[in-house]
């Protein structure tokens, strides 16, 4: 699977770890992390790691920052970017179920490294159920067109 990983000055050390850990899975990294010692602002990797899943560039992304909310905000505004924030397995494994996130936002603040790495693995292998999460999605692609979700036949 080819994945993006995204972070900022405080997400720098556990995004590292986690691109190791993800490539040596056998899956395909490319990484948005400024360099040690730098300071970065966490809508920089948002906007790189957003824009390459709008673009269909990679499969899925994760980002870090202190929180994970700051990213998730700034991903977010992209077209086409279903980001989440997450702090548990059981959230990403619904941010993908229920949700199809193809972003997910971790708190490098709050979050320890090995749950950092359960949190990923639960999300990688968790499949969007479709069914009634579709109509869902449908309205979400509404309101990014500007429209009233409302008006979505069932």
């Amino acid at each position: 699977m080819k994945l993006l990983i995204g972070a900022d000055h405080r997400g720098r050390e556990p995004a590292e770890r986690l691109t190791e850990r993800l490539r040596q899975q056998g899956h395909a990294v490319e990484c948005h992390i400024p360099g040690a010692g730098e300071t970065s602002d966490y809508p920089d990797a948002a906007w790189a790691v957003a824009h390459a899943i709008a673009e269909k560039e990679a499969d899925l992304a994760i980002l870090l920052c202190g929180t994970g909310i700051g990213t998730s905000i700034a991903a977010n505004k992209v077209h086409g970017v279903r980001a989440a924030v997450v702090h548990d397995e059981i959230t990403a494994e619904l941010s993908r179920a229920h949700n199809n996130a193809n972003v997910i936002c971790l708190s490098a603040d709050l979050l320890g490294q090995r749950l950092i790495e359960k949190i990923v693995d639960r999300w990688l292998v968790t499949e969007f159920e479709g069914g009634r999460h579709d109509r869902r999605l449908r309205k979400i692609e509404m309101i990014e067109r500007g429209d009233d979700p409302t008006q979505e036949s069932r």
